[in-house]
């Protein structure tokens, strides 16, 4: 069985309340471990670590906070392969992506940190005339919460401790009840790596308990999640009268349109890959698939036949698709799957959970393609977060301008032309954070990340990261000439 503890003022322990949860393998439906079932007292400790530890480490030198930074992320290469492996057999996802992705992309997380924080510069402003010059601090905030997903485990919990201890910040952070077992190897690594205790305490349990004890906690003076949209709403209705800083990275339904005259052998690999990686739960797949009429039929025809090619199966062998995350995501994608059959779209392919032999309780489905008529349909509208997309023609560029702006949100988009001048139209006119040109999760992590509408509030990813974990202080001086 693996043991999961929390992690508070650099000792293991479970929750003071001794209570446990059950954590279940996607790809084989097994419980295979036990994490703590945290509440408002775990929080409440580890927030006490937490402030205890922040008037040191904000005044650590930025070179030994870069030099234990860069250690982490020097300890997660070499530990990349059984991290890797605890991530698979975690989350569901094939071992192949965790390795080549979540895993990698963890470590480039805190090394980019690391260094950014050494680059991070304050303004000075001279006010010519009148003898003042003007000079702005970057503080840290203080003890800040950090909740993260289950769909990108390590990659997404890293890509928000890291820059909050960049800043100088102590950290109480949430992984998903779903997902605790590398953030409990990141903390062994934390250990090793010389991490001062109480500047990184990890409390595992359920959002409705350790989750809302994090947003909710006085002493907590800002929270980073992400995750879906109604927890969103909920966390700022709670942490918005209480004035906390709020970075909402919430859900998407994201367009991926496709005109005539695009690179076809590009697209069509880069469209496979953004319509099913990680079992279609990443809030970046393109969902909604518009493709030019004149490329319709071809498009479907080769699609779906590449689609069909696909391979689902255990995480820990060469797969395309692993398991979703759990028994009631898979019955809720399901679910959809049938509404959009009652309003009239024709599932192309897929629809139906796979028998995988070796693992017949795991939580397997098949990459789905749906043909729809109206792109108000719930299916095309709502997020689904799994292995389905919907497929429409278009005939114009207003026409598919207008579909791909007709949902509630606006997280990225992906263009597929070699029409620079419309590219551009586009990229302004989209309404969407992130605009992806002939490319699909692309990423450089100097820029900003984020959405607009229901896909969130504030921006991560680069100096937008340390500039919202610090609050800016202007200092003004008068001086005789």
């Amino acid at each position: 069985m693996a043991r999961v503890q929390n992690y508070i003022n650099g000792e293991f322990q479970d929750a003071l309340n001794g209570a446990t949860l059950d954590n279940i393998e996607p790809g084989t439906g097994a419980i295979y471990g036990q994490l703590p079932e945290s509440d408002a007292q775990d929080i409440d400790l580890a927030q006490t670590a937490a402030q205890k530890a922040f008037s040191t480490w904000r005044n650590t030198t930025l070179e030994e906070r870069s030099a234990i930074l860069g250690r982490i992320a020097d300890l997660i290469d070499e530990q990349r392969e059984p991290l890797a492996k605890a991530e698979s057999r975690d989350n569901g996802k094939p071992l192949a992506l965790a390795m080549s992705v979540d895993i990698p992309r963890a470590s480039s997380n805190f090394r980019f940190f690391a260094q950014a924080l050494t680059q991070f510069s304050s303004e000075a402003h001279e006010s010519v005339g009148k003898n003042t010059i003007n000079f702005t601090l970057r503080h840290p905030i203080g003890v800040v919460g950090c909740i993260s997903p289950w769909n990108l485990p390590l990659y997404l919990f890293t890509w928000k401790i890291a820059p909050a201890l960049a800043a100088g910040n102590t950290v109480v952070a949430k992984p998903s009840e779903l997902t605790p077992v590398t953030a409990h190897l990141l903390a062994e690594i934390c250990q090793k790596a010389g991490l001062p205790a109480g500047v990184l305490n990890i409390v595992h349990g359920n959002g409705s308990s350790a989750g809302q004890a994090i947003v909710e906690h006085p002493g907590i003076k800002a929270v980073s999640f992400t995750g879906g949209t109604k927890t969103g709403a909920h966390i700022a209705s709670v942490a918005a009268p209480m004035f906390k800083k709020l970075s909402l990275e919430l859900g998407g339904k994201n367009p991926n349109i496709i005109f005539a005259d695009c690179d076809y052998d590009k697209m069509m690999a880069t469209t496979l890959k953004s319509s099913f990686a990680n079992q279609g739960q990443i809030c970046l797949c393109g969902s909604r698939i518009f493709v030019e009429r004149d490329l319709y039929a071809s498009f479907k025809t080769d699609f779906v036949s590449r689609v069909a090619k696909l391979k689902v199966g255990p995480p820990s062998d060469s797969v395309d698709l692993g398991a979703v995350i759990s028994s009631d995501h898979q019955q809720k994608i399901l679910s959809y799957i049938d509404q959009a059959k009652a309003e009239g779209g024709e599932v192309l392919i897929g629809g139906n959970t796979v028998n995988v032999p070796e693992c017949p309780n795991g939580f397997y489905l098949e990459p789905t393609v749906i043909e729809i008529k109206d792109h108000h349909c719930k299916v095309a509208q709502e997020e689904i977060f799994g292995p389905v997309v919907t497929l429409m023609p278009f005939d114009s560029e207003q026409e598919v301008l207008a579909m791909a702006n007709s949902v509630p949100y606006g997280l990225s988009a992906s263009l597929w032309t070699s029409n620079i001048d419309r590219s551009m139209r586009f990229a302004q006119q989209i309404e969407s954070g992130i605009v992806w040109v002939n490319t699909w999760l692309n990423r450089d992590l100097r820029t900003p990340f984020g959405g607009i509408k229901a896909s969130g509030v504030g921006r991560e990813g680069g100096l937008e990261a340390l500039r919202f974990f610090t609050e800016p202080k202007n200092i003004c001086i008068s001086y005789q000439s």
